[in-house]
């Protein structure tokens, strides 16, 4: 069973990096992005999201421990997204380090989000 913890600054440089990367990598591979203007593109779309970093206002980071021994398993940043109607998260990004991920794992971490969702006010959860 894993726990979701907000994230701590320490662990906020090494996520924004591989998760830039990966950004920058998703989108050549999409062919949307040209490779050499990938990483420049990356890494201004996250200070567009995050410009804050941490102290965001409506985006959490969170760090997903094993409560068995509190090691951090991987990580997930969610952001809430409010119209007249209604309030919704918005999942950016959701990452197992290796050797921890797997289905079962990833649906009990969306079961945690969706309690987190319940306890901000949010009635649904949509991919980003």
């Amino acid at each position: 069973m894993a726990v979701l913890v907000a994230m701590r600054p320490e662990y906020f440089g090494p996520f924004s990096e591989r998760t830039i990367a990966g950004y920058a990598h998703e989108n050549i591979a999409s062919f949307r992005w040209d490779e050499t203007a990938a990483a420049t593109r990356a890494h201004e779309q996250f200070r567009e999201l995050l410009p804050r970093g941490l102290d965001t206002p409506g985006h959490y980071l969170c760090e997903i421990l094993e409560r068995a021994d509190g090691k951090t398993i991987g990580d997930l940043l969610f952001g809430i997204a409010r119209s007249p109607n209604a309030q919704s998260i918005h999942l950016y990004d959701l990452h197992f380090d290796e050797g921890y991920g797997g289905e079962q794992r990833a649906r009990a971490t969306l079961r945690l989000l969706e309690a987190r969702c319940r306890q901000l006010g949010a009635g649904s959860i949509g991919l980003q």
